[in-house]
């Protein structure tokens, strides 16, 4: 019985963790809007699931920030702001160019070889940015990941990851409202490409700045416009 009993927990566990991945990812796409209510029957409809697991999951993502408790009647979608936009990209391009001065460091012809691949992968989906910007958007993540990964500290990628998730859905809206730009995107194609020549030129101080100010833009933009609407 004890087995049973444990095989059931386990059983459970991953079914909530399932349910926990699907929202987060709904959250952090928009299809979820900041402060929007998450009542339970559309999410009972949307994951085909029951409450049980819902709220395990809410309760997880109540722990990452991206759901807040609405009077203790519910849930809803963290809100956002300018201040916690600024924050959040400040944080995250300073870890970038701590993951980006040791990767330079400790990369080798390997890690110079992953660069270059994902590059050439997101390149080849730039034609589709208009259309499938959020599938662009998944080569330039796995780009900066393939430059960050070079660091080879566990740790430092860890909160990397986490800053990445907490500034999506603020890249999502700039991803939005710039991206289908010709010019917007060309600029961010030739900060590609001068980034990837720092980095095969082993130029740390050059490829940090290049990283801030290449992670930075989408905040600095949206912020001029003093709206995330």
């Amino acid at each position: 019985m004890p087995a049973v009993d444990k095989m059931t927990s386990d059983s459970r566990d991953n079914f909530a963790s399932k349910v926990m991945i699907q929202l987060k990812q709904d959250i952090l796409t928009g299809f979820f809007k900041p402060d929007e209510k998450l009542l339970m029957s559309r999410l009972k409809e949307r994951y085909q699931v029951g409450i049980s697991p819902l709220r395990e999951a809410l309760s997880q993502l109540l722990v990452e920030q991206l759901v807040v408790v609405e009077n203790q009647r519910g849930f809803k979608v963290h809100p956002v702001s300018l201040q916690e936009m600024y924050d959040i990209y400040q944080s995250r391009a300073q870890i970038e160019q701590l993951c980006i001065g040791l990767a330079i460091e400790r990369g080798d012809d390997e890690w110079e070889a992953g660069i270059l691949a994902s590059a050439h992968t997101m390149q080849k989906f730039s034609d589709c940015i208009e259309s499938q910007p959020h599938e662009w958007e998944r080569r330039h993540q796995a780009f900066h990941t393939a430059i960050a990964n070079g660091c080879q500290s566990p740790t430092l990628l860890q909160v990397r990851r986490s800053l990445y998730e907490k500034a999506s859905r603020y890249r999502n809206l700039w991803l939005n409202k710039n991206m289908t730009d010709p010019e917007t995107f060309a600029k961010n194609q030739q900060q590609h490409q001068d980034l990837i020549t720092a980095l095969l030129q082993r130029d740390i101080q050059l490829a940090k700045q290049l990283i801030a100010e290449h992670l930075l833009s989408p905040s600095l933009q949206l912020g001029k416009h003093h709206s995330l609407k």
